[in-house]
């Protein structure tokens, strides 16, 4: 852990980046990674005071991903919030964030992050980045069917972080339920030594996931949004008391909650915790509740874990 008085080391290069982790592992340092966007909240923090008890050096990247967002998405809006964020993380004696400008080779006489949205139409350089990685089934359901390029922009990305920093453990929040699954068989299936740790859900007073995207949500919208957490919980608690049984009936409460609440549905699915497949009925083994939908023009996304005994 750095001293108070030592400022945190912002690094850009990959290269000196790597080097950086190296010398922290070679005196014996244990390095926890903190994937982000920037825009920090409270519950990247917690992800970071998480990494802190699970390491000696705390890095935390801050990169908006183009790959991820498809030319239709909030890419150019993302909130970017560079400052405010480091000054967070010196509050937290992170050692070090992973700012670069780009992540993907632009190719000759190109210079743009924009070139590498999913679904635009500039054909890119002959030498322009074109390797990705996808882990085939779990991209598909969920998040995957309305932004089916997501996942493939998540996987390359943290697999290139990961080759970068090379951290022996990294922190993700289960916010992003389908994201976290996807990443640890990511690790598991391309033998990356490294260990992921999912995090709960950090709420708002109000019960509403905390994300980057709440910040575009208009006032009313805000409240309006915080239907998604209550529908979730009551769904819960009735499949709990067996007031619920069939899940369609389920799925059928929560999209009309949300909708009555002023949202627009993406997507309501009960699937198995750990495979992501949907499931008919209810067992004696976890399953996940997971929700997407629209407020205004803001796509949130929130879950709820399930144990139900018979």
């Amino acid at each position: 852990m750095m001293a108070l008085s030592e400022k945190i080391q912002v690094l850009t290069d990959p290269d000196e980046t790597r080097a950086f982790s190296r010398r922290c592992r070679a005196a014996g340092k244990r390095i926890a990674l903190v994937p982000t966007m920037g825009n920090l909240h409270a519950g990247h923090l917690d992800l970071v005071k998480s990494a802190r008890q699970l390491a000696d050096v705390v890095i935390v990247s801050i990169y908006v991903n183009p790959t991820q967002f498809s030319k239709s998405e909030d890419f150019g809006v993302y909130p970017r919030t560079r400052e405010r964020d480091r000054a967070l993380l010196q509050e937290l004696q992170v050692e070090a964030t992973f700012e670069p400008l780009t992540l993907y080779h632009p190719g000759r006489g190109s210079s743009t992050e924009g070139q590498h949205l999913a679904g635009t139409d500039d054909s890119p350089a002959a030498d322009s980045h074109e390797t990705y990685i996808q882990v085939e089934r779990l991209q598909q359901g969920l998040c995957g069917r309305s932004r089916p390029h997501f996942f493939r922009g998540v996987a390359t990305v943290v697999a290139k972080l990961f080759n970068i920093l090379e951290p022996d453990v990294a922190v993700f929040g289960r916010k992003d339920y389908q994201q976290w699954r996807l990443i640890c068989r990511m690790v598991r299936d391309l033998d990356f030594g490294i260990e992921i740790v999912g995090m709960p859900i950090t709420r708002e007073a109000d019960g509403l996931a905390m994300s980057s995207r709440n910040s575009m949500l208009t006032p009313d919208e805000r409240i309006q949004a915080t239907c998604i957490r209550s529908s979730l919980e009551a769904a819960s608690e009735n499949l709990q008391s067996g007031k619920l049984s069939l899940l369609q009936h389920v799925v059928s409460a929560i999209s009309q909650r949300i909708c009555d609440g002023g949202g627009r549905m993406d997507y309501v699915e009960v699937v198995d915790a750990q495979e992501l497949t949907p499931v008919d009925k209810i067992q004696d083994r976890p399953v996940v509740i997971a929700v997407a939908a629209w407020f205004g023009s803001v796509r949130l996304i929130d879950n709820i874990e399930v144990q139900v005994k018979r």
